[in-house]
């Protein structure tokens, strides 16, 4: 007979019966009567469970309590009650359930929903001869809904009549013709509306585009009728005079229930797809599909002019897209090609404002329950939409090399999506209330784009050629920027789209439902980012400040100080360099302005807006607020994510392979009173190197008059981001353009020739003060490109293992070009060819090692910090827990780096090279000092 500890080692379900409970232990044991709601369905997980039937209720045993049921750590620990009880567990199930069944809905019927909308519209307006008071994008979508529909209806027709179909003929009806039609329509102005300039798309984007959303949605309805054909009562009875005989039959369908009971989801899902049988789709299928259906929406899409201007000698009805080439020069000058467009008719933008953003897009939301756990390289996330654990971007090496790296190679990188996918997150209400205030009201404010274009210059009444030219090039900037302007309102309304239906999640009264996750995936380097496009907190200011943890802890003593600092940095303007106890009392002096912004942010003094990061400003403030009013500061419950950034963490890496003191020093790796600021450092040998040529005869020393120029407008600032992006292989045109910008900010340089000059000049000069200051890191640059060179001679990409286990292959080879024919012009698509590309291959090698490294070191910290009950968050360099958490996540993440650097990784890279390529010559690995790593332990501003 089983003991009760064994008996609890087996799931619920197979549990067996005993008509004799006391033999179990009669002294311990708890008899307890689970309704039909707590047993597993005998049908999958995605499908509503099946209606409660008369069956008596199964009698369970367990000694240990309601936390040892499996069924719990089935549903996920973030939905247990701190103390369970019987009522609370069967609420816990129905409101798991209930989200379950709420998630798989918003995947698999975001478009279903869209064209049931116009169906209900079209009915509407049959009924009452009228159309419905609409936005303007919905207006134009319901007149051209229903001609776009039945064209394509007419094509799919045509096509079941050919006995040789065209190439998207086989797939024009893989979905109801409404459908196609609403994703067509959708798709088409999402990838217009933000160009305002020149109202055009490339053809053969807007093709594939729509081509692969329609072989996504195919698939998740294939899927889901496969899911439902398989469990259908119906099921037995179409086998029988099917091919697959009754063994086989009856071997497959004990397989699936099996699985099913022991809730391995994941295998039920991989049996069903393998069975489907769907091979992917060729970009040429998508690409012919993705044109036949623009083609039918010009076809169809018409647009005219406003009843005011019926009188005008334009009054006629025309297409409201249009088909047209656009030149593509060379940076020369010269015209390389015609390429191919679809272009919008200037009369619908004249009604389109930025709102319509929220009208056209469907985006996907995050996530209401906690993701899949990842169990393989397309096993995880989502339940339905189609999910993998790397972005590949279609590289065949890549998908090749992770798809054969055993599942136990593959374990701690795939936990640390699940971490970073488990984290719960809300919304801030106040803050978004802010946000939408000032957004209504025009903007132009706290870092808002503003909702008014720019005023277009007046073409001076002269014919003076040079005042003309500098009214064309004011004018053609004005233009630029009103469609940059555009393009960030657009992102800006979907962004708040978004929050204002995950608010609407928030505001219920049901604990589970104050919360939702974003599922990671990886790039092919290793670094995590949210699957979910529109609003994450990798995402701008604006988007981090409508963000905060949906779980609360108390601030405590330590937590209290960490949100003081946490406001001083994003305050920013030079605040955040400063030693913790001067951020302190930054924000101890400015009190009064914390209170006011948190009390009256809009109406008030609006200290916050002066912040760097304003949105997140303002919800530390409301935050430290809350917490100082309380009754106890300590006791506050605190749900704002607190920072702690790398200092230039790049650098940090390259120092920590490097061991030498003087550059493990410019990056704080060691302790120090203060904040060592490496930009500081940098700008400082540029102005010296500026000044000293300033003072040199401009016909000797030609760039003497630049420095002249520039010796008053070096800083920081104006050297920062190219520090920041010298490690990630920027080059001397990159470092260039970045300076320029910060030029152009200050605005002290009017002619542009002399501007770019003297970009041109302080970019050499920034750059010679790099490699001064870091020596050790540039030999290793040096050496890892060095290899790269020596592995592209046998025509092999570059492919390497993180400390982690995860296989890194890059991507770049020379592209091939397929020319295909289509409905409306023969495309051209661009792919990967045969010939790995050697100088892509070696530029992007040191920087794509680096990331692979400050990636391992953020999936290190973020699993210790699960283990140790912490909530985790991770921005590449930057991660984020609870205030009250902060020194632990602090000790974590300085003991990973310090393990993550014991290991040596330099030498595994070298001999993996060697065993992948015995007959190559490498080059011997760069000269290291004998810094040591320990000292990152107590450094207080190694992250800070």
């Amino acid at each position: 007979m089983a003991t009760p500890t064994s008996l609890l080692s087996t799931p619920l379900w197979h549990q067996p019966k005993s008509k004799d409970k006391t033999k179990l232990n009669p002294k311990r044991a708890t008899t307890l009567i689970i309704p039909r709601l707590l047993r597993p369905p005998l049908r999958s997980s995605l499908l509503l469970d099946p209606p409660p039937t008369k069956e008596a209720p199964q009698k369970l045993n367990f000694s240990d309590g309601i936390m040892d049921l499996p069924w719990i750590h089935w549903i996920s620990p973030n939905f247990i009650p701190a103390k369970p009880n019987l009522n609370s567990i069967i609420k816990v199930k129905e409101d798991y359930d209930s989200l379950r069944r709420r998630q798989i809905k918003a995947e698999t019927q975001a478009w279903e929903e869209a064209l049931e909308e116009y169906k209900e519209l079209e009915r509407i307006m049959l009924e009452k001869k009228l159309a419905p008071s609409l936005p303007y994008v919905k207006s134009l979508f319901l007149g051209w809904f229903e001609q776009l529909r039945d064209a394509i209806e007419r094509d799919n027709k045509e096509q079941r009549k050919k006995s040789r179909k065209n190439g998207w003929g086989h797939h024009i009806g893989v979905l109801p013709a409404d459908k196609i039609a609403v994703i067509v329509m959708s798709k088409v102005m999402e990838l217009l509306l933000p160009r305002s300039l020149d109202r055009s798309v490339p053809l053969v984007q807007v093709a594939l585009t729509i081509g692969e959303v329609i072989e996504q949605e195919a698939k998740v309805q294939a899927y889901l009728k496969n899911i439902k054909k398989s469990e259908s009562p119906e099921h037995e009875e179409e086998n029988k005079d099917s091919t697959i005989s009754r063994e086989e039959s009856l071997t497959r369908e004990k397989r699936v229930s099996a699985m099913i009971r022991a809730r391995k989801i994941g295998e039920v899902q991989k049996l069903i797809r393998d069975e489907l049988e769907v091979k992917p789709w060729s970009k040429e299928v998508k690409a012919q599909l993705g044109t036949r259906l623009v083609d039918l929406l010009i076809e169809s899409a018409y647009i005219q002019p406003a009843l005011e201007q019926e009188n005008d000698a334009s009054f006629v009805m025309r297409p409201a897209f249009r088909h047209s080439y656009r030149k593509v020069s060379k940076e020369d000058g010269k015209l390389r090609y015609a390429q191919g467009a679809l272009e919008l008719d200037p009369l619908v933008y004249q009604g389109l404002d930025c709102s319509s953003a929220r009208h056209a897009v469907i985006p996907y939301l995050p996530m209401l329950v906690p993701p899949r756990t990842w169990n393989g390289y397309n096993e995880g996330a989502y339940f339905c939409l189609p999910s993998y654990a790397m972005r590949t971007r279609g590289s065949k090496d890549q998908q090749n090399a992770l798809k054969a790296a055993p599942r136990k190679q593959l374990v701690k990188v795939l936990e640390a999506l699940d971490v970073l996918g488990s984290t719960k997150w809300r919304i801030h209400r106040r803050v978004l209330d802010v946000v939408e205030t000032l957004w209504s009201t025009g903007g132009n404010i706290a870092g808002l784009v503003n909702k008014q274009d720019v005023p277009l210059p007046e073409k001076p009444l002269t014919n003076d050629l040079e005042e003309i030219k500098r009214w064309k090039r004011a004018n053609k900037k004005a233009k630029k920027a009103n469609s940059e302007m555009h393009s960030l309102r657009c992102d800006t309304e979907l962004i708040l789209s978004v929050t204002s239906l995950l608010s609407l999640v928030v505001a219920r009264k049901m604990r589970h439902e104050e919360a939702f996750y974003y599922p990671h995936n990886l790039d092919f380097r290793g670094r995590a980012y949210p699957m979910h496009s529109h609003l994450t907190h990798l995402g701008s200011d604006l988007c981090r400040g409508l963000l905060e943890f949906s779980e609360g802890k108390p601030l405590g003593k330590s937590g209290l100080n960490w949100l003081k600092i946490h406001l001083a940095n994003l305050f920013g303007g030079g605040v955040q360099k400063l030693s913790y106890d001067m951020r302190l009392d930054f924000v101890e002096a400015h009190l009064r302005e914390v209170f006011d912004s948190a009390a009256n942010p809009i109406h008030g003094e609006r200290w916050w807006i002066k912040a760097e990061d304003p949105f997140q400003c303002l919800a530390a403030c409301i935050e430290l607020a809350g917490a100082l009013r309380s009754m106890s500061a300590h006791t506050f419950v605190s749900h704002l994510p607190i920072h702690q950034d790398g200092s230039c963490n790049g650098l940090q890496h390259y120092a920590a392979l490097g061991r030498y003191a003087p550059e493990a020093a410019a990056v704080n790796l060691i302790t120090g009173d203060k904040p060592a600021d490496v930009y500081s450092g940098v700008a400082a040998r540029v102005l010296d190197a500026i000044k000293a040529d300033s003072m040199k005869d401009p016909a000797i020393r030609p760039q003497a008059s630049l420095a002249k120029i520039l010796v008053n407008q070096v800083d920081r600032k104006l050297v920062k981001q190219t520090v920041m992006t010298s490690v990630y292989g920027v080059t001397y045109i990159g470092a260039r353009e970045q300076i320029q910008r910060r030029l152009r900010e200050k605005g002290l340089i009017d002619d542009e020739e002399v501007l770019y000059k003297a970009s041109c000049y302080a970019s050499k000069v920034t750059m010679n003060a790099l490699g001064e200051m870091f020596q050790a890191a540039r030999g290793i640059m040096s050496w890892l490109a060095t290899c790269a060179k020596v592995i592209t001679t046998e025509n092999e990409p570059v492919r390497w293992t993180t400390p982690l286990g995860l296989p890194v292959v890059q991507p770049y080879r020379s592209s091939k070009s397929i020319r295909i024919a289509t409905s409306l012009q023969k495309l051209t698509i661009k792919g990967n060819g045969d010939k790995v590309s050697r100088q892509k291959q070696r530029t992007a090698f040191p920087p794509n090692f680096v990331h692979s490294l400050d990636s391992s070191h953020m999936m290190m910290t973020a699993r210790a910090c699960q283990s140790a009950g912490l909530t985790f968050a991770g921005v590449h360099d930057s991660y984020w827990t609870h205030a009250c958490d902060v020194d632990t996540m602090n000790r974590i993440l300085r003991e990973k780096f310090v393990e993550l650097y014991d290991i040596p990784i330099l030498e595994n890279l070298l001999e993996e090279f060697e065993e992948s390529f015995p007959t190559l010559q490498f080059p011997p690995l760069p000269e290291r000092g004998d810094f040591d790593l320990r000292h990152v332990l107590s450094s207080p501003y190694f992250f800070n």
